[in-house]
């Protein structure tokens, strides 16, 4: 069936397209047609542009020479597109269209993507799951009752129902790697600077730009499309020694690997996700790595305070935005209570306290890439625990949406240190619960060493394959 195409990763959809073994339209008709059938059973997109797909795939044809032509992609809803909604999962911004695409999608265009429509997450991405007031909740298509993750969790939902072969998405406190330990995928958070967030800012204390796919290959040739200087950076990564697609075929010797089961939050892990984690350590001693447990620091609560201040202020930027847009002021009755309640907080902080919570969370962060400097790799769960159910974490249905952050954090304890640190870090789904779910395991780099991290998830890959996993079907698929 040609719909079983799009079980292919991008790589071998390119090559298929370049070759005119198949045509672009063909791809998009199958991914268009794959969203109709099953979107309604998980609610994954919030917009879907067909004719403009389908008339960018009419436009590429065999031989064409970028790396990515023809392959259709869906984006998160954060990332301006031209002339294209830009909800940021909130009614502040229902009507905002941006005037020109983000220096991602600019890139992701030049490779020859085609963007077939935009996905799911919560309001202004604040939360690990994806259930927005305005947009509905997004389900896992794995087992419906569960969450996709968060907060790019519509793309992930995308990408493991097989609407697409791989989706943007960002990640400012495991918002990659989250949904990608939740449906069965790679998520890889790039270094900090290594994605430019241009236009918008010279650089972000958190944030970054990425992708969620079914294959580490995929994923280095992603980096590669993305990751690069533009102009009026602020900061930026160095330069890889050459291309990130040839680093998983590179051979990276016998690496110091460092197992850390504690979390750097308070929070009780679930005996399987540790499971997945120690089965990944024995699995890279096989492989010939040098293993070592490890106990990195837990955030202090003084640090974990000035995390929840700088997240605070930057949920408040976004509320403030969503005012200028209006032409008033922004008041609770645009906002889901748990955004509202941290622009409460934000209003709160003067500068001093502002910058005190940012030197604050610098010098933890530098403790912690210096407890983990003795190790190549260091391997953790990615979560605490199995995707939780629908409704367990949202900021709009708790009669204390504040307590929605603190059950965030005992959902995912291992991934916002990494944001706070710029390390790459990636999921990867080396392991599933004993009831079917996907389980991610988390790989953290060196600062800057995605290559050296892209060759050892690669080797795991082969050592353990997973791409053949796929969800249950939500309904039957169309015939080709």
């Amino acid at each position: 069936m040609v719909d079983e195409l799009l079980s292919r990763n991008a790589l071998e959809l390119a090559e298929l397209v370049r070759s005119g073994e198949v045509s672009a339209r063909v791809l998009v008709e199958a991914a268009l047609r794959r969203l109709e059938a099953v979107d309604p059973a998980l609610n994954a997109f919030v917009w879907v542009d067909p004719d403009g797909a389908l008339a960018a795939a009419d436009q590429v044809r065999p031989g064409d020479g970028r790396p990515f032509a023809g392959v259709p992609i869906a984006l998160k809803d954060h990332v301006a597109q031209r002339d294209a909604p830009c909800t940021i999962g909130s009614a502040l911004f229902r009507d905002y269209r941006p005037g020109a695409d983000s220096a991602t999608v600019r890139r992701l265009r030049a490779a020859g993507f085609i963007v077939v429509g935009r996905t799911a997450m919560p309001e202004l991405g604040i939360l690990p799951t994806t259930e927005s007031q305005l947009t509905g909740v997004t389900v896992n298509p794995w087992r419906p009752g569960r969450t996709p993750g968060g907060s790019s969790g519509g793309s992930a939902a995308a990408v493991a129902a097989g609407i697409v072969p791989l989706a943007h998405g960002g990640d400012g406190g495991g918002s990659l790697r989250v949904p990608a330990a939740c449906c069965g995928l790679v998520g890889l958070k790039p270094s900090r600077g290594r994605i430019s967030p241009a236009p918008a800012a010279g650089d972000d204390p958190l944030v970054t730009e990425g992708v969620l796919t079914r294959t580490v290959a995929d994923t280095a040739a992603l980096l590669d499309v993305l990751a690069g200087y533009e102009p009026g950076d602020a900061t930026w990564a160095p330069p890889p020694r050459g291309r990130f697609r040839d680093a998983v075929r590179r051979s990276v010797g016998r690496l110091r690997v460092g197992l850390a089961l504690s979390p750097p939050l308070p929070a009780a892990v679930h005996p399987e996700c540790e499971r997945g984690a120690v089965e990944t350590a024995r699995l890279l001693e096989e492989l010939g790595h040098a293993v070592d447990d490890v106990v990195l620091p837990t955030l202090s609560e003084q640090s974990r305070r000035a995390f929840d201040d700088v997240w605070a202020v930057l949920a408040g930027e976004g509320v403030a935005a969503g005012g200028r847009l209006l032409g008033r002021p922004a008041t609770a009755d645009d906002v889901e209570p748990l955004t509202w309640a941290l622009y409460d907080k934000a209003r709160t902080l003067d500068a001093l306290s502002y910058r005190s919570a940012h030197a604050e969370i610098q010098s933890a962060a530098r403790h912690m890439v210096v407890a983990g400097s003795a190790y190549d790799v260091l391997v953790t769960p990615t979560l605490a625990e199995p995707p939780v159910p629908t409704g367990t974490i949202t900021g709009w249905l708790s009669p204390d949406p504040m307590e929605a952050l603190a059950r965030s954090d005992r959902f995912s304890p291992y991934a916002a240190v990494w944001n706070l640190t710029g390390q790459p870090a990636v999921s990867l789904p080396l392991c599933e619960h004993g009831d079917g779910l996907p389980l991610g395991v988390q790989l953290i780099g060196r600062p800057a060493s995605e290559a050296t991290l892209l060759a050892v998830a690669a080797q795991l890959e082969q050592a353990r394959p997973w791409a053949h996993r796929q969800p249950p079907p939500l309904v039957p698929l169309a015939p080709g």
